[in-house]
């Protein structure tokens, strides 16, 4: 465990692309050692890496999995960037003692409004009305009428944490039911709650994702689910690509087995299908959830907070679950 801060520098690694909150974040009690790529942390000097106490990951762009983490014995915590913590590992952190951090709730808010707006331009066909107006169009013939309509779902929420219940306040001030499935019922939350899947997709119209990445989800929207959702089926991801088998989503969509998506996360960003971007039903966001300058700024103060709680003798602000910040 660290002490609390005295005369000693502490080093930190700095890893991931380059943001000023971060990069002028310490004061001269760290030492900074800033690297882009995993190409650059290769060439770090081992004895450096023998003093490196904390990791600042500023994108998930970078993994801080086993054989990077090893490379530091003295490593005490990882400060990373987003609520999503799959690109680091935690587990081999938690076996070594390692603390690890993300930045949730500051993008809470901002992340449930991407999905809404999603949904809503989904159905109502926003980006293909766009289009139509500018191409002309309009002076001549009206915009044929959107087969979608928030007016007559039921949503499915994939996940009910701190942005599945925000997302579910909004759609209950559209006035639109909600239901949730998860491996349990999510505590203080009186949405119906279904511990199968199908069962739930079966139920409803509308499915909104947005649970972790990471082995214990990939591919949990398939074929499967896709079928039971149906003809009027609308999936929303703001969650990560990995969730939904892409390859089964593309072929849904071209059946007509569901009716419509909304994307701002893939399987391989960022490269996308060109199949998907090939398609009128579909809309397809650059990964935006968290993507504005306020919140974005938050998020990164949030990663430099978090290493300087550590290392004044406190537990981190926003510790994740499987790593050990208690009894500070």
């Amino acid at each position: 465990m660290a002490a609390a801060i005295s005369s000693e520098k502490i080093d930190l690694v700095i890893y991931g692309p380059h943001k000023p909150i971060v990069d002028n974040g310490f004061s001269d009690q760290f030492v900074l050692h800033k690297f882009e790529t995993r190409g650059d942390l290769d060439r770090l000097n081992p004895a450096v890496a023998e003093k490196v106490r904390g990791i600042a990951v500023t994108y998930n762009s970078v993994r801080g999995d086993k054989a990077m983490l090893a490379q530091f014995p003295k490593l005490e915590i990882v400060s990373s960037f987003g609520v999503g913590y799959d690109h680091i590992d935690a587990a081999y952190a938690a076996e070594h003692n390692i603390v690890v951090a993300n930045t949730p709730d500051v993008l809470t808010e901002e992340v449930a409004d991407i999905a809404l707006g999603l949904l809503i331009a989904t159905l109502r066909e926003f980006v293909k009305a766009d289009r139509y107006l500018r191409s002309g169009l309009w002076t001549t013939q009206q915009f044929p009428l959107s087969v979608g309509s928030l007016r007559d779902r039921k949503v499915g929420m994939v996940g009910m944490g701190r942005i599945g219940q925000a997302i579910g306040r909004r759609l209950e001030a559209c006035r639109v039911p909600v239901v949730y499935h998860s491996r349990h019922p999510a505590e203080g939350v009186s949405y119906k709650h279904y511990p199968d899947l199908i069962e739930m997709a079966k139920a409803v119209d509308t499915l909104v994702l947005i649970v972790p990445g990471g082995a214990s989800t990939a591919n949990m929207i398939n074929a499967e689910v896709m079928k039971a959702l149906g003809p009027r089926g609308v999936i929303i991801n703001v969650a990560r690509g990995s969730v939904i088998d892409e390859q089964a989503l593309i072929a849904a969509l071209k059946s007509g087995t569901i009716l419509s998506a909304g994307l701002d996360v893939f399987a391989n960003e960022p490269t996308v299908p060109d199949e998907l971007k090939a398609m009128q039903n579909v809309v397809l966001l650059p990964h935006i959830g968290s993507a504005s300058v306020v919140t974005r700024n938050a998020m990164d103060q949030l990663v430099v907070d978090n290493l300087k709680t550590w290392f004044a003798g406190k537990p981190p602000l926003t510790p994740v679950a499987e790593t050990p910040a208690k009894g500070r």
